[in-house]
């Protein structure tokens, strides 16, 4: 396998994007197997359960995925002080470090530390946070992740309403000029994800709907042919 440590560049086509939080840790660098072939990365889900009500992993298990998988590294920080898990997840491997609007933190400077370390940068909202507080730092970002589930656990039901939400952020970046991703997480699986794709997000992440699959991979580049690009609706 040819290592794919970098975040690629978006091109119009929808990439599917693994979350381990769902994945068989006993397995899993099996139940990776194969997904490089379709996936643009993959993506750690780091809770620390007080920003959300849930823990989940620290840089080791970010060291140890590196080792599972070709594909690279997103380390998506559900914590209230992204500011002080930046260095120690550069270090364990990321290639995209994702913090959160909402955290209690310095966002601007966070994701300016992210970039100084060569990593991209990611931004979430979550489902009830007005999409106006991302956009003001659209020139800071490489990846605009918004939530379509509260976060804090897998499984959780495709939130319908945030649909205009996705279209009025495609509208956004478009505007702007510049190739930042749009990513959804939450309830994406093969019914919600030609909706999310539809209204102009290019970067789905999946967790439960791809890992309760006997064969991932399989599943995954399935799908991706049944997705529209963002060409199609922009």
């Amino acid at each position: 396998m040819t290592p794919k440590r970098y975040l690629p560049s978006p091109d119009g086509r929808p990439v599917i994007v693994p979350s381990v939080l769902s994945a068989d840790f006993s397995c899993l660098k099996t139940g990776l197997r194969g997904l490089e072939k379709c996936s643009g990365w993959v993506q750690l889900d780091v809770m620390d359960g007080h920003f959300v009500p849930n823990l989940s992993f620290g840089p080791h298990v970010a060291s140890c995925l590196k080792a599972a998988t070709p594909l690279a590294l997103d380390a998506h920080l559900m914590v209230m002080r992204p500011d002080l898990f930046i260095r120690p997840f550069a270090d364990s491997g990321a290639a995209l470090i994702t913090v959160h609007e909402e955290a209690d933190a310095d966002i601007p400077a966070c994701l300016r530390k992210i970039r100084s370390l060569g990593l991209k940068a990611g931004l979430a909202l979550r489902p009830r946070t007005p999409l106006s507080r991302a956009l003001k730092h659209l020139g800071l970002i490489d990846l605009l992740l918004l939530m379509t589930v509260e976060p804090g656990f897998g499984g959780q039901s495709f939130l319908r309403g945030s649909l205009p939400k996705i279209a009025a952020a495609r509208r956004a970046i478009a505007g702007s000029g510049r190739p930042v991703w749009l990513q959804v997480d939450g309830g994406i699986n093969e019914r919600t994800a030609p909706e999310a794709a539809a209204a102009g997000a290019d970067s789905l992440v999946m967790g439960s709907a791809l890992f309760s699959r006997p064969a991932p991979a399989a599943f995954a580049c399935s799908l991706l042919k049944k997705l529209p690009g963002v060409s199609d609706h922009a």
